[in-house]
């Protein structure tokens, strides 16, 4: 029946949800618009046909729609749940009725009326009144009122006086600094927050205890439990200021089980410091055979300490005007904490913290003072630990630099008095920084410690290994020459050429090392570590891998790589540099396929300096981040001028780790284009390996957007990182660059043609197109055009030229421009 002919106006204008139920199917055939709002907005479309029970929210209903008898009236009327479309249950008064279709056939006619805000109100009213009722019940005494969570309600005038809660904090409400207010008031600020920990761990627990203040008050606190709906809700404290009472025994029988279940030492004197009771704790630190357990109101062997003086119990070897200076502060501030010794029944000594308060009565003076102490022996060793730790790396355990420090001064001062050399040693373990970009740096410090095992066996006890931080080391070498220095260093290389194995992955580390010499290369360790870290970078500068002495000449290679850093920022500061772009053409037909841009830099005072020199120098400073962004906009903007010329060509760039990981890279791309008008087909991104296995989820969706904007991406040097074929399937990869090293040795070198081969061969099972870098002769370009390679770029067709001579190349239709 057509939802026209079930159409009820006299039903549809009512504020009543109502429901036309088929008696037959328990389908839904029409509803109100009043039952179209109560779902939630939805159109009727999407309640008609459906069972009534894909509503139901309860299984007494999931009953009621299954027993309901067609031609029966169930004349049903109760409170029951609504389950709406988007999942969230309502509480509804429903009416269930039996009513005829137009065409006879039987219906129900469900009524509903949304009782929501009626049994949240409900909810809070209950949750007022409970308020007011605990707050009613405690207003004899301060009283502060919480939630669960810790958060204040409210309290009264009594508890602000009894706590001296500050102006300003009647003026602003400021939870925290009102808990930070109470907890620095009391004697015992840890005991306090562990006892607050225990009643927030239970709801339900109603407590009474006793609180001692700095400024000689004691607090009698009672915790009751706010019950709403059955459950706990917060919590209201009482506190009744009890000092004058605690003075009296009865009221010290009164505060007795906190007393005895105490887990600190406390004992209570008078006012000539005569011990008049202690507790079991007290008793356990002072004679440490006495175990813990059950104790009577005066427990064993407390009957030993009452009656003596509390300044037998403490002192300090350093201070033995120790106790004067106690009776000094107490008679002056009423308070005294600090570390003393306890001298113990057995006549050992045990570190304690002690605190203690003289009680004041208003008439006779000071009445009695109360104390307690705890055990500071863990806390010492603790202590001894991190003194260790200061002199040790966290990660690896070898020695500091601080730990080196002191054991390479004693070597010195014997050096200098028996005329004999040492060696230093500086470490750094070539391309680690791949590591831990790649493969996170938890598996990196797991590699960190099988290097300093490795490097350690490959030294004597004498020596000292020592790690200064990331992947840098320094080892001192005693009583050694210029050729026991460089034979431990071979060892050291040797041990660390072996395959690593860690989960499950085999993988080497190479390392470069720098040595300096004592007396020759310095007289403190500081030069020393200094020339050794210049020798290493000599190294690195080198090509990493191999061993180096220290030279004066090279304190001169550094300073000139310092100048050359500074010209680099000066040159990034003025934009001081071009562009030269190289075509790439394909392999069959020589057609131009595209360009890459190759920056340039030519410095007034150095001239023309190649990328391969300051290229890794901006990557090491952070520079090239700047470098890549002016790359990208001239790259854009000159194949934004081809492409208006009517000259149109694809301009690829290279995009560093350090620049695609910046937060705004894709908009940064995205912005350029729009800027310049270029179409973003006609940029190519050439991203290296491994950026694109540092965040699987963050790159894929960077790339993705990158894609999104229709930007072309391939993977530069191909096969001379870390790769994945899971990551290449999965990334928007449309073209893979085969690094010139296996370029160079085509033809005549088997493994790079069976390496080009298996290149070539995956990236046309991944669908991928294939470019080579570097080829110079036409055997490279045959070689390859033979294996089925797609694109060729190098100096056999052009090295990277201005823009000037590149638009001549692009006006003649590819003419050769070497």
């Amino acid at each position: 029946m057509t939802d026209a002919a079930l159409a009820r106006p006299d039903l549809d204008g009512l504020l009543e949800s109502v429901w036309l139920v088929e008696a037959q199917g328990l389908t839904v055939c029409w509803v109100n618009r009043a039952a179209s709002v109560l779902m939630g907005g939805v159109p009727p479309e999407a309640v008609l046909g459906r069972p009534v029970t894909d509503w139901a929210a309860s299984p007494e209903d999931m009953i009621f729609w299954s027993t309901v008898q067609p031609d029966a009236d169930p004349g049903l009327w109760s409170e029951t749940l609504l389950r709406r479309p988007d999942g969230t249950v309502l509480p509804v008064e429903r009416r269930v009725s039996l009513t005829r279709l137009p065409d006879g056939a039987p219906a129900y006619l469900v009524a509903m009326l949304d009782r929501s805000r009626e049994q949240r109100a409900a909810h809070e009213f209950e949750q007022l009144v409970a308020e007011l009722r605990a707050t009613l019940d405690s207003t004899a005494d301060g009283m502060l009122v919480c939630d669960l969570r810790g958060e204040v309600r409210a309290f009264n005038r009594r508890f602000s006086q009894i706590w001296a809660v500050p102006e300003s904090l009647h003026l602003h409400r400021d939870d925290s600094a009102l808990h930070a207010h109470l907890q620095a008031s009391v004697l015992d600020p840890d005991h306090y927050l562990r006892r607050l920990d225990e009643l927030a761990s239970s709801p339900d627990l109603e407590a009474t205890d006793t609180l001692l203040l700095k400024n000689g008050q004691v607090l009698e606190r009672s915790c009751v439990t706010q019950i709403s709906r059955g459950r706990a809700v917060g919590r209201v404290y009482s506190f009744r200021d009890i000092t004058d009472q605690v003075a009296a025994q009865a009221e010290l029988r009164r505060a007795a089980k906190v007393f005895e279940c105490s887990l600190d030492a406390i004992f209570i004197a008078t006012a000539a410091d005569v011990l008049t009771a202690v507790n079991p704790a007290f008793v356990r630190q002072v004679q440490p055979g006495v175990l813990p357990g059950a104790s009577s109101t005066l427990p064993a062997g407390s009957e030993r300490w009452v009656g003596r003086d509390v300044t037998d119990l403490f002192e300090d070897p350093a201070d033995i005007r120790l106790m004067d200076r106690i009776r000094q502060t107490l008679e002056l501030q009423g308070f005294w904490e600090g570390e003393v010794s306890l001298r113990r029944d057995d006549g050992s000594l045990c570190p304690v913290h002690l605190s203690w308060v003289q009680l004041h009565d208003e008439i006779s003076g000071v009445r009695q003072s109360i104390g307690f102490f705890r055990d500071l022996t863990e806390q010492q060793a603790a202590r001894r630990r991190i003194e260790q730790l200061a002199y040790s790396d966290a990660l690896t355990g070898l020695p500091n630099r601080l730990m080196l420090s002191q054991r390479v001064d004693f070597a010195l001062n014997i050096a200098r008095r028996q005329t004999c050399s040492f060696a230093v040693l500086f470490l750094d373990l070539d391309r680690f920084k791949n590591i831990n970009d790649s493969l996170g740096h938890q598996f990196g410090d797991r590699v960190l410690i099988q290097v300093a095992d490795r490097i350690r066996t490959c030294l004597r006890e004498v020596d000292t290994l020592c790690r200064l931080g990331g992947d840098e080391f320094v080892l001192y070498l005693h009583d050694v020459d210029a050729a026991g220095a460089e034979s431990v260093a071979t060892r050291v290389q040797e041990a660390l050429s072996r395959p690593f194995l860690q989960d499950e992955m085999n993988f080497s580390i190479g390392c470069s090392i720098g040595v300096a010499m004592y007396p020759g290369d310095g007289d403190t360790l500081d030069e020393l570590i200094k020339q050794a870290d210049t020798a290493m970078y000599e190294v690195k500068g080198a090509g990493r891998g191999h061993v180096r002495f220290y030279r004066p000449q090279m304190n001169v290679d550094m300073l000139s790589r310092m100048k050359l850093e500074t010209a680099l920022r000066m040159a990034v500061e003025n934009q001081a540099f071009r562009l030269h772009y190289q075509p790439q053409l394909h392999l069959a037909s020589g057609r131009l396929i595209g360009a890459e841009a190759l920056i340039r830099w030519s410095d007034p005072e150095r001239g023309s300096v190649s990328p391969g020199q300051f290229i890794p120098l901006a990557e090491e400073s952070g520079l090239i981040v700047q470098i890549g962004a002016w790359v990208l906009a001239e790259a854009v903007r000159q194949a934004t001028v081809w492409w208006r010329e009517g000259l149109p060509v694809q301009v690829s760039i290279n995009v560093s780790a350090l620049q695609f990981r910046q937060p705004d890279f894709v908009e940064r791309v995205a912005q350029v284009l729009a800027q310049a008008g270029l179409p973003a087909g006609l940029l190519e991104l050439e991203l290296t390996e491994s950026i694109l296995v540092q965040d699987a989820d963050e790159v894929l969706q960077r790339l993705r957007a990158l894609a999104g904007l229709g930007v072309h991406l391939a993977i530069d040097d191909f096969g001379t990182g870390y790769s994945s074929l899971a990551y290449l399937k999965k990334f928007p990869i449309s073209k893979l660059k085969i690094d010139q090293s296996f370029v160079r040795g085509l033809p005549g070198d088997e493994s790079d043609v069976a390496i080009v081969a298996a290149m070539i061969g995956l990236a046309r099972a991944l669908k991928l197109s294939v470019i080579a870098e570097g080829v110079e002769t036409e055997a490279q370009r045959a070689t390859l055009q033979q294996l089925g390679c797609d694109e060729y770029q190098g100096f056999l067709c052009s090295p990277g030229v201005p823009p000037e001579r590149f638009t001549v190349f692009l006006a003649g239709g590819g003419a050769a421009v070497a």
